[in-house]
């Protein structure tokens, strides 16, 4: 087991934003989280990765509670990847990717053959090796999120938590992402992504978590969860969920008002 999440509670001040979640997840799965925006999905992400402290319940990674570990260590473990990054400065990708082991460098230490290493390797993984050179902020929307990913990698977490890593792009781009994350899978990453979008989560996840109203509304397997009365309750909108190809695809259909 990579992390399980267990009774964990939040609250800012007297308002209760997340209510006894509970989950887990392997090595080698995908997991998306879907709920409407202002459900959580945020604050839990922030607790998963140690940056907000739970009023009740923990966060475990190979059995061990986030809260006791360093920084460094928790580095170790689990990466972000945001759904957008803007630099200050327009760093090469090589350099952003090479940001990456700073985890295993320590705050003030100078990357050496090691962790260049790991940052070239992390690169051609997910083959943009050729962009090395490039300004970050010169690249397109897809290239950007490929380069944090490939951070990620040079991090050597094999927890990866992503919020929305398909917004704002282009279909291709969508594509060549999710199909780049789903392939981390295979390779034993344990990958966690927020999203709205339901037909994606269904083609890719091998878990789909839902949250509503700061609880767990669904929890299992896509084909067991993903149904018409899901997206309905959790985006109050009439949808119809159509099968496609013997079941691996479902689709989100709105009912058209009359």
């Amino acid at each position: 087991m990579s992390m399980r999440i267990e009774d964990l509670c939040f609250s800012y001040g007297e308002h209760e934003v997340l209510k006894n979640i509970n989950f887990s997840t392997e090595y080698g799965e995908f997991l998306s989280v879907l709920g409407p925006n202002g459900v959580g999905k945020s604050t839990l992400f922030r607790c998963m990765l140690g940056l907000l402290v739970p009023s009740k319940g923990m966060t475990a990674i190979d059995g061990k509670n986030i809260q006791s570990m360093s920084a460094e260590e928790l580095a170790r473990k689990i990466a972000y990847i945001p759904q957008s990054h803007s630099p200050v400065f327009n760093f090469s990708v090589g350099d952003m990717v090479l940001m990456g082991t700073t985890a295993q460098t320590g705050r003030f230490a100078s990357p050496g053959k090691k962790e260049i290493k790991l940052a070239e390797d992390a690169m051609e993984r997910l083959e943009i090796s050729h962009l090395r050179n490039r300004g970050y902020g010169n690249i397109s929307g897809g290239e950007r999120q490929l380069v944090l990913i490939a951070r990620a990698i040079a991090q050597q977490a094999k927890v990866l938590v992503m919020d929305e890593p398909s917004a704002n792009l282009d279909f291709g781009n969508k594509i060549r992402v999710m199909q780049t994350v789903k392939k981390l899978t295979t390779d034993g990453y344990s990958v966690i992504q927020s999203t709205h979008d339901p037909d994606q989560a269904f083609l890719y996840s091998d878990k789909i978590l839902a949250l509503h109203d700061g609880k767990v509304l669904a929890w299992g397997s896509p084909k067991e969860v993903m149904t018409s009365e899901l997206i309905s309750k959790l985006y109050h909108v009439k949808v119809e969920m159509c099968s496609l190809k013997e079941d691996e695809i479902r689709v989100c259909i709105p009912m058209i008002k009359e």
